[in-house]
């Protein structure tokens, strides 16, 4: 186990404070007093919102940079956007153990053979993450994705109204698509997964959670 002056550093690529305390919130009863610190931070230089491939691109350089200069505090880094920008960069960019979210959920979603659907917040986001499923050799466990039609930003604004789409797009994923767990595809949906597991009867996966569980996994057998 690394030493205690080493955190897991949680990094929001998005310059939205609001999503990175859903982050701690998320993270926060996976904290141990005998584990590593579990740190979430905010890329200052990030869009409000990464919901383009524009915007997944354009936070790549800052990214690295920020991952270099904390290098010395860091056990693990998690890339906290479901888009994972620049994954395979930031690995390079460090010998420290690197987590995406999207990666991490797919991962565990897909454990035993299970079928996982993806909840998407917009249409435009759902051909990059079907790109990064088969990129990782899982297309045959994707279920299907879809797209509850809402922004980064607009999902704070009617929390209920988030819920009834999320509701809405499960049943459809688990009654049309036959998933068997539901992956959230944005950071700012994980309010809603005790909510929405509740509601469709399957396992809901947080994409930061998963990751921080992964890290600390791969700490533990160090």
């Amino acid at each position: 186990m690394s030493g205690p002056e080493q955190a897991i550093l949680v990094v929001n690529p998005n310059s939205s404070a609001a999503v990175t305390e859903v982050m701690e919130r998320a993270a926060a009863d996976l904290r141990r007093p005998d584990g590593p610190p579990i740190r979430c931070l905010t890329l200052a230089e990030g869009p409000p919102g990464i919901e383009t491939d524009a915007q997944v691109r354009a936070v790549v350089a800052p990214l690295a940079r920020l991952v270099r200069h904390l290098d010395g505090e860091a056990a693990a880094f998690v890339n906290a956007c479901f888009s994972d920008p620049g994954l395979a960069e930031l690995r390079r960019a460090t010998e420290t153990p690197v987590f995406g979210i999207a990666e991490s959920a797919y991962r565990q979603a897909s454990a035993d053979g299970r079928h996982f659907g993806v909840i998407s917040i917009l249409e435009a986001a759902i051909p990059r993450h079907r790109r990064a499923v088969e990129d990782l050799g899982l297309a045959s466990s994707l279920a299907g994705d879809r797209a509850i039609g809402l922004g980064v930003s607009a999902l704070g604004d009617d929390p209920e109204a988030t819920l009834t789409r999320l509701v809405e797009v499960g049943e459809q994923l688990r009654d049309r698509d036959g998933a068997e767990v539901i992956v959230l595809g944005c950071t700012g949906l994980a309010p809603h997964r005790e909510a929405l597991q509740r509601a469709l009867g399957l396992p809901v996966i947080d994409p930061v959670r998963a990751a921080v569980e992964a890290a600390l996994d791969a700490l533990s057998h160090r």
